[in-house]
């Protein structure tokens, strides 16, 4: 389950598997250029420097590609690009992996100093780690945001980390570009959760500097998709936000995104989405009919996550639990029920803890922590 939970979350983030994108055909509007912004800071896959997320560029490299959309590549150093450690048996990633021009713009990125802003409409810088490092303190990259968003059909758009390459850019009359606009990016808790990391090292926490720079920072919950757009402006709080902020920028340069079935991990956090927001019975529903389309463990996870990460409130913890409880018929893992066993005591509810504890054993006769804490109950 560990493992399980840093593949999923580890960004990630982590919790991201599934099945093919078929895409239903391609807008007929074409014409339009997109450059995608990716850090040079990375290496050894995010071992010795972080890099980007590689699941952020594919899905929007598949969506603007799907659009229509022309695409480059750019980083500050140029050159090939390194991303942080991946699932490359994601869908969308092996989608790319077997792409050989998707790749091939990655191996060979455009230094953002020889790019010219006049041939794009749009501008997508992808997240990860190594944004923090590189992207805020290149003023190349700088202009080139600036040059793009005072087009008249111009639009910049950035996930996750992403937002970090706006915090410095300045309009023609000097003020901020971010000031007084509604924006979303990694938050501070999705830091403290799930980037401990690198977090020491980076030169500021993204959410505070866009407040810092004026900006009306907008999140969700953590690593459940959140899409910001202010005109011109759109961003994407974490990973989970990729694909309707790709989509996104596809209206905003006047195409209307073709359909497309969503991904399995995709319909999985919309789905725990709406059931933290409320919709509990829907979800239930919903997976009994068609739990097949979905990423059951994920679904898992991130009511782990609630578990041992949560602010330990019983409305936390009662709400993580359910989670677990919907996809429990098809996710069977002893850590998982271990922590379960731990939640209900904590709602005083010993029975079910008891009756948790002793299928662990019964399962696992090696689990000491889960025999201990049965003979404690008893």
């Amino acid at each position: 389950m560990k493992i399980k939970v840093l593949l999923l979350f580890a960004l990630l983030p982590m919790l991201l598997l599934g099945q093919s994108n078929p895409i239903a055909k391609k807008s007929n509007l074409a014409g339009k250029k997109v450059l995608i912004v990716v850090s040079s800071y990375g290496k050894k896959e995010g071992k010795l420097r972080p890099g980007f997320e590689f699941d952020e560029y594919s899905q929007a490299y598949l969506i603007f590609k799907a659009n229509g959309l022309e695409i480059d590549v750019t980083s500050p150093k140029g050159g090939p690009a390194e991303a942080d450690e991946f699932n490359r048996a994601k869908p969308y990633n092996k989608a790319v992996l077997e792409d050989k021009v998707a790749m091939a713009k990655l191996q060979q990125t455009l230094p953002t100093a020889k790019v010219n802003p006049a041939q794009y409409s749009a501008i997508y810088v992808v997240g990860g780690k190594g944004a923090m490092f590189d992207l805020p303190y290149d003023p190349s990259l700088q202009e080139l945001i600036s040059a793009v968003y005072k087009k008249l059909d111009g639009v910049v758009a950035a996930v996750c980390h992403g937002p970090a390459a706006f915090v410095n850019v300045k309009l023609e009359d000097g003020s901020y570009l971010i000031a007084n606009r509604k924006i979303t990016g990694f938050c501070n808790e999705e830091e403290d959760k799930f980037g401990k990391t690198w977090k020491a090292e980076f030169p500021f926490l993204l959410e505070d500097k866009l407040k810092a720079r004026g900006a009306q920072y907008e999140r969700n919950a953590a690593m459940l998709p959140q899409l910001t757009r202010d005109g011109k402006l759109i961003t994407g709080q974490n990973p989970f936000s990729t694909t309707v902020l790709a989509e996104e920028l596809v209206r905003a340069v006047g195409i209307e995104p073709v359909s497309r079935t969503l991904y399995p991990d995709e319909r999985s956090i919309n789905l725990v989405d709406k059931y933290l927001k409320g919709s509990t019975s829907w979800a239930a529903e919903e997976l009994k009919k068609n739990h097949g389309a979905y990423d059951l463990e994920l679904i898992a996870v991130y009511g782990y996550y609630g578990l041992i990460k949560g602010d330990g409130s019983k409305e936390g913890i009662t709400s993580a639990l359910g989670m677990i409880e919907l996809v429990k018929p098809w996710v069977s893992n002893e850590n998982l029920e271990y922590e379960m066993a731990k939640g209900y005591l904590k709602l005083d509810n010993k029975e079910k803890a008891k009756t948790i504890l002793q299928q662990v054993v019964a399962k696992t006769p090696s689990f000491k922590e889960a025999k201990t804490l049965l003979e404690e109950i008893n």
